[in-house]
């Protein structure tokens, strides 16, 4: 049994290697690290306002955060499937001795860790902030934390969409809305329209009032079952779409 599962997990990781090269042998990779950095950096010290409200928090990465990742997140999914199509070439994967939720998983994965190095980037922030004033650690670590699973379910989306369309744009258009309309969901702009009960239900299903929940450093077991059963669940729906495409 330990053989066998190896063996999964070691072509999980060949495909995430094999996507991995895809994303740095094209621009796609540097470009949406300098542009996730960039934009990052610019809504902490700008759109922030960090130094004028004189806090040590990292409020200003974290607050813009849901909404910069439905920007820059089907950036990077809209090719996992769609340019596969496109290329001819998905016919060729298909073939290969790899079952389709590793194809899935091994995508899926490869795209989470391009996020985690973006992610990554920006961890000087806490670490200078920290040297100015008295920083609450517990805030921090629940952003990231946070930020990964919003981006993993942002992701998952984002390569449904992907596996259902040949057209890249096409794929990055229907995933930035089906994201923005899981955050908008929970916005009190639009949750406020209805009754308590109502408004109750509809932040519950928002992913970015999930996220305001786990970055105040609150790691509720419900935040974190909400964000593992959305991305779970497109990505059963991208294993179904890809064994849709397998057998036309």
């Amino acid at each position: 049994m330990g053989a066998v599962e190896s063996d999964r997990m070691s072509r999980v990781r060949a495909v995430a290697a094999r996507e991995l090269r895809a994303y740095f042998n094209s621009p796609i990779a540097y470009v949406f690290l300098t542009v996730f950095a960039g934009s990052a950096l610019f809504t902490f010290f700008n759109a922030g306002s960090f130094f004028s409200r004189g806090v040590a928090d990292l409020r200003g990465l974290f607050g813009p955060l849901p909404l910069l990742m439905i920007l820059l997140v089907p950036a990077l999914t809209m090719r996992l499937w769609a340019e596969e199509q496109k290329q001819g070439t998905l016919e060729v994967l298909l073939t290969l001795p790899v079952r389709d939720h590793q194809l899935v998983a091994g995508k899926f994965l490869a795209s989470w860790t391009l996020l985690a190095s973006g992610l990554a980037l920006t961890l000087a922030l806490p670490f200078s902030v920290a040297l100015i004033g008295k920083l609450d650690w517990g805030p921090v670590i629940g952003g990231y934390i946070g930020a990964l699973l919003l981006g993993a379910a942002y992701l998952a989306v984002g390569q449904f969409v992907s596996a259902t369309t040949e057209n890249q744009i096409l794929a990055f258009i229907l995933a930035l809305v089906v994201c923005l309309a899981f955050y908008g969901v929970g916005t009190e702009a639009f949750s406020g329209l209805f009754d308590d009960r109502t408004a109750a239900a509809l932040r519950g299903i928002g992913t970015g009032s999930r996220f305001q929940s786990v970055a105040r450093g609150v790691i509720d077991l419900r935040d974190l079952v909400y964000y593992a059963s959305v991305t779970l669940f497109f990505l059963a729906a991208c294993v179904m779409a890809v064994r849709a495409r397998r057998w036309t």
